[in-house]
């Protein structure tokens, strides 16, 4: 059954976050163990989340400016932080997907040897890296003004409770 949890993070005055909240999707996929990343790409890509990579997540604390993210585990576990150094910190796990919003700081701090995951974007755009470096801001604030909300959940399509938060 898919738990759905929602966090969500305020600017710190280094990293912007977002006024949209994370969203959690926890045991969002029904496949057997192991997953196949394949699957996960197929579901994203069904509903216009592509130009999807299959890695893990940056160690250092990380956001985009110009598109949101979406997360899907398909082996180990992560301890993935939130918001930046004042944020949440969990544990991510295999089938648990996270959607990111523009702005939101992410990093892994500490993952099991075979954590891997599917990252995608809504209609295939391009993303970049922002670390809250001095001189990123107001730029990347302008950016992420611009970006548009997706046209479906990347899991759960039109019917997803992204727009439940998301509005």
């Amino acid at each position: 059954m898919v738990q759905v949890f929602k966090y969500l993070l305020q600017d710190d005055g280094v990293f912007p976050n977002s006024k949209f909240p994370v969203i959690i999707y926890r045991n969002a996929f029904n496949f057997p163990l192991p997953q196949d990343p394949e699957k996960i790409e197929k579901i994203f890509a069904l509903n216009d989340w592509t130009n999807s990579r299959r890695n893990g997540i940056y160690y250092l604390h990380h956001y985009h400016s110009i598109v949101h993210e979406v997360l899907g585990i398909y082996s180990g576990s992560c301890d993935l932080i939130l918001g930046g150094e004042k944020g949440i910190q969990f544990t991510v796990n295999i089938q648990d997907v996270i959607i990111i919003p523009a702005g939101v700081a992410h990093k892994n701090a500490g993952a099991t040897h075979d954590f891997k995951c599917v990252g995608a974007y809504p209609d295939g755009k391009s993303f970049d890296i922002n670390y809250g470096k001095p001189g990123e801001r107001p730029e990347t604030d302008k950016n992420i003004q611009k970006v548009l909300l997706p046209e479906a959940d990347p899991v759960f399509g039109a019917e997803g409770q992204l727009f439940q938060f998301w509005n």
